[in-house]
């Protein structure tokens, strides 16, 4: 995992990057607009104050005897009112921008979001849930952090550095060439400062999200970490992760925190050299005590800009950084899209078909090899077979999961991919053994896929399940809230619950993949007897690796590296004395 996060590449199209980002802010062009000519007002503001503190020492220093106070008060009075209006104006562009981060925030958290829900199957199986956590939570918010609050720092530092230069040229021509002699320097510094620091954030972003990855992963196999006495061992290798992390970030702020420094002596070398000239020029009297001290309040002025310019660009990197994995997310290949006239799946029957199937997960690594199947409507087909032989993969190609790479699978005597892939799936209901239940009460969870389902009707699925019982024993019945992931109910209970959903479902076709792992033996037999009252009339398929659960079945499919090698009943594999038979009497030796 370390290895993953040091090679973190360097992002590969910054311009294009912050194009997309622009895209995503030109939906509030007006209110940008409006806060541009609010920078502007502010920054004018600003920049008066200067010029105004000029006219009130000129007016100081004409001498004892001679000094206007009223008009020393005029200016003074007239800079404070600058600079208060200035700072208000500031307040209302820093919140209109704080408006507009949370909405692009929200925007793109939801592109995220549609877009995890268009996305293969195949791409969870890629990557780890906390980098995909990482990417919409922590990338995104360092996104609109940066738009914030830099987007208006920059937009402000711009405006009062191409003023204060012009007032510094008004002021003085002479003057200013000592600042334009280091506009080169801090410019060639920040360029050069840009090819350390970019690649750095781009390796910190990847860094967390490994480490929240990692995290995750641990987190939800607490109790087989614990079982294993294994504590010591994931906390070393927490260790290093973190290490990794604390490492991608030490190196991304360490040459950050040096340019602001650095920019600072560049400046200070500025204003030393304006001191030494302005005196000169001051005893010559080619400008007066006020225009000097005008001219180094601009000074200040335009190289503080620079010097903040300088520290926002570690956090434009960082953001770039970020938004390029969201974007990269946001690019992934989506589902093949429905053929152009693919047609919704009705009217369904359950005749199931696998017609000489073959397929791989990676390219040149096949796990079914000419497979062939006849699911007839209605009936129990049952798939066995050891671990790998390729079971869970036939589920994951009749729900279209994954393509056949050649071959055929049919519903109903058409080829799968001619129907729209939403109404087949809506053809199956679907129980695996990762059960998922939701936060949210137990009668929402059971009628997750009906809508409109009654209690009664839940009620009825619920008792099929055995799990009404269970469920009129809680304080509030069907209305009790199930936490998060179902942490308050056993693994068995959430496998029941989702058991009941699925019968709920109104379909043609059932998939019960290890399905009732989690319950006993007993329990299981009376829910298939159950089923198979409830789902009468419907084809259904069972993979199971507890072989006396699926006596009853109309048809056992048994698969062996990607092979159908036997099949019928269980009477009948029984007395072929085969694979089957081996796996049945070694279940039972």
């Amino acid at each position: 995992m370390a290895q993953s996060v040091s090679n973190a590449k360097r992002p590969k199209d910054t311009s294009g990057t912050f194009l997309r980002l622009i895209r995503y802010m030109a939906v509030y062009k007006w209110i940008l607009l409006l806060v541009l000519v609010l920078c502007l007002a502010s920054n004018v503001l600003s920049l008066l104050g200067p010029s105004l503190a000029g006219s009130a020492i000129n007016e100081a220093a004409a001498g004892a005897g001679k000094v206007n106070f009223e008009r020393v008060y005029y200016y003074a009075r007239r800079m404070l009112l600058c600079y208060v209006c200035s700072s208000l104006l500031t307040i209302v562009i820093n919140v209109m921008m704080m408006y507009v981060s949370k909405w692009i925030a929200r925007k793109m958290r939801k592109d995220v979001f549609d877009k995890l829900m268009r996305i293969p199957v195949g791409y969870f199986d890629r990557n780890q849930a906390g980098d995909i956590i990482s990417r919409v939570s922590y990338d995104i918010d360092v996104v609109c952090t940066c738009i914030s609050t830099d987007v208006v720092s920059i937009m402000t530092s711009l405006v009062t550095v191409v003023g204060s230069f012009a007032m510094m040229v008004y002021i003085s021509p002479l003057l200013s060439v000592v600042v334009v002699v280091t506009i080169p320097v801090s410019v060639c510094y920040t360029v050069y400062m840009r090819g350390k620091t970019r690649p750095r954030y781009s390796r910190r972003s990847a860094s967390y999200g490994a480490m929240n990855g990692f995290v995750e992963e641990m987190f939800s196999g607490q109790k087989t970490i614990q079982a294993y006495a294994y504590e010591g061992q994931v906390r070393d290798q927490f260790a290093a992760v973190n290490e990794d992390a604390a490492d991608a970030y030490y190196q991304a702020d360490y040459y950050g925190t040096t340019i602001g420094p650095t920019m600072g002596s560049i400046n200070n070398l500025s204003l030393s050299l304006i001191a030494i000239l302005g005196s000169a020029l001051y005893m010559m009297g080619s400008v007066s005590l006020g225009q000097i001290s005008s001219f180094v309040l601009y000074s200040r002025k335009f190289s503080g800009p620079i010097n903040e310019i300088a520290n926002i660009i570690n956090e434009l990197f960082s953001a770039l950084s970020a938004a390029e994995r969201v974007f990269r997310l946001l690019d992934e290949s989506e589902e093949i899209a429905d053929r152009a006239n693919a047609r919704a799946l009705t009217d369904v029957k359950g005749d199931v078909k696998l017609s000489h199937v073959s397929f791989g997960y990676d390219p040149g690594k096949t796990i079914l090899h000419d497979l062939s199947l006849t699911a007839d409507a209605g009936k129990l087909i049952a798939i066995v077979g050891p671990t790998g032989a390729g079971k869970t993969t036939i589920i994951n190609l009749l729900m279209r999961f994954y393509d056949v790479n050649s071959g055929s699978i049919t519903v109903d005597g058409t080829d799968i991919r001619d129907y729209t892939r939403s109404s087949l799936r809506g053809a199956y209901a679907m129980v695996l053994q990762d059960t998922w239940v939701f936060q949210g009460t137990i009668f929402e969870n059971i009628a997750y896929g009906k809508e409109g389902a009654t209690l009664e009707e839940v009620e009825a699925v619920a008792k099929a399940a055995h799990i009404h019982p269970f469920i009129m024993r809680l304080p509030q019945g069907y209305q009790t809230v199930i936490s998060e992931d179902g942490g308050n109910i056993s693994k068995g209970q959430k496998q029941l619950l989702t058991i009941a959903r699925a019968m709920l479902f109104d379909c043609k076709m059932l998939i019960l993949d290890e399905a009732t792992s989690n319950v006993d033996t007993s329990t299981e037999r009376e829910i298939q007897a159950a089923m198979r009252q409830l789902m009468n009339d419907k084809t259904c398929f069972v993979i199971a690796h507890r072989l006396s659960t699926i006596q009853h079945a109309d048809r056992i499919l048994v698969v062996d590296h990607g092979d159908v090698v036997e099949q019928g009943t269980h009477e009948s594999l029984m007395e072929k004395g085969g694979f089957y038979y081996k796996l049945y009497t070694a279940q039972f030796e």
